[in-house]
């Protein structure tokens, strides 16, 4: 009996069209002669959804059809449990008034909060069902930048200097913002950077050349998080670096982004496409092994699984290397970087979610105690 493949798509966070493309080309990408696949979104409002059509009308939609789908207001009263004595055990059930699904491995093709940070890996961990994937520890913490970059510092790898900003201190009153601002200017010369702890994709990153420009772009980040970086800016190439595996991880080719606005903002990595991509970079073997040693030495201090996403700056003038951040559970389109880079390093797409959803059930089988 084929195994039964639940992928997870949209969820609740800012990322929710990006969990959409990306969990598109995963639907067309796993081989349904090898395992039975059922799709479920999950809308912006957290309601759980069947995709009800079948595989193949579903597999030729667009990434709007399935949003304006998961936004139709019926609800479909889905619910998850275990396994009960009348059910295969070691699976998964989830049902509606129409349907029952017995499920055996979950691929939660889900970005940023309610889906990249631990919570659907703790239902999983919960359910006892296999995952593609991190872990909760790994996925909580790879999800705060924060979180990140203090275990980053222990392994001795350069990164970006930050100052850092919490909302219930920041809005307390002008004089509190005021001081803030000037710690930040005191520290750092324009342009900064401004990001939400809590976000990928580039949702919700501004990069500010002034203080009206910086309260600007602080007053965007904490409408999405309550913690917020303000980071240095380092004129550097930007380099991505994909790891692929569970305990003994393989780095891919690196890659090159050659922005075409100021940075590579959500927009361009997802809607207008004008950057441009060099796979692999162009570095020296000297940077190449580095970043590529670095991604994997960062990915196994995380204690991350399946897959992930590393980023580098290389500073233009000097070639030093910067960590910038880790994504466990990168966008996942046939376009997207982390797909690319193993690509070219010579994984097909096809392939590659196939070997994700092995990684999968191989750790289910070795954490077992």
């Amino acid at each position: 009996m084929k195994k039964n493949i639940l992928v997870i798509l949209g969820g609740q966070s800012g990322e929710h069209d990006v969990s959409l493309m990306s969990g598109l080309s995963v639907l067309n990408a796993i081989n349904d002669e090898k395992y039975k696949i059922t799709p479920v979104g999950i809308s912006k409002e957290g309601t759980w959804k069947f995709f009800e059509e079948p595989l193949e009308v579903l597999r030729k939609k667009s990434w709007q059809e399935l949003r304006d789908y998961l936004e139709k207001e019926e609800e479909q009263d889905l619910s998850l449990r275990t396994n009960t004595d009348k059910e295969p055990k070691g699976k998964m059930v989830l049902w509606n008034q129409h349907r029952k699904e017995a499920i055996d491995l979950v691929f939660p093709v889900l970005h940023g909060p309610f889906g990249e940070d631990g919570t659907i890996q703790g239902m999983c961990e919960m359910l006892n069902i296999p995952y593609v994937g991190a872990g909760v520890l790994a996925s909580s913490v790879a999800m705060d930048k924060v979180m990140t970059k203090r275990i980053v510092s222990t392994l001795g790898i350069r990164q970006a200097d930050y100052h850092l900003i919490f909302k219930e201190g920041y809005e307390k009153g002008s004089e509190e913002k005021n001081k803030q601002q000037e710690a930040i200017e005191k520290r750092f010369d324009y342009p900064v950077f401004i990001k939400p702890a809590n976000l990928g994709s580039s949702v919700g990153i501004t990069k500010a050349h002034d203080r009206q420009e910086l309260i600007t772009g602080i007053d965007l980040a904490l409408s999405y998080d309550r913690k917020v970086l303000v980071e240095e800016f380092i004129n550097a190439r930007e380099i991505e670096c994909g790891i692929l595996g569970n305990y003994h991880p393989e780095a891919s080719l690196p890659a090159e982004i050659i922005p075409h606005n100021e940075f590579y903002d959500y927009r361009d990595k997802y809607f207008d496409g004008k950057s441009q991509y060099v796979i692999p970079a162009v570095l020296s073997e000297e940077q190449t092994e580095q970043i590529r040693s670095q991604g994997k030495k960062i990915y196994k201090a995380m204690e991350c699984a399946g897959l992930a996403r590393v980023d580098f700056f290389v500073e233009k003038t000097t070639g030093v290397i910067y960590f910038n951040e880790i994504n466990t559970m990168p966008g996942f389109t046939k376009i997207s970087m982390y797909p690319k880079m193993w690509e070219v390093t010579g994984i097909s797409y096809e392939s590659l979610v196939a070997e994700l959803i092995e990684l999968g059930f191989q750790r289910f089988q070795e954490e077992k105690f």
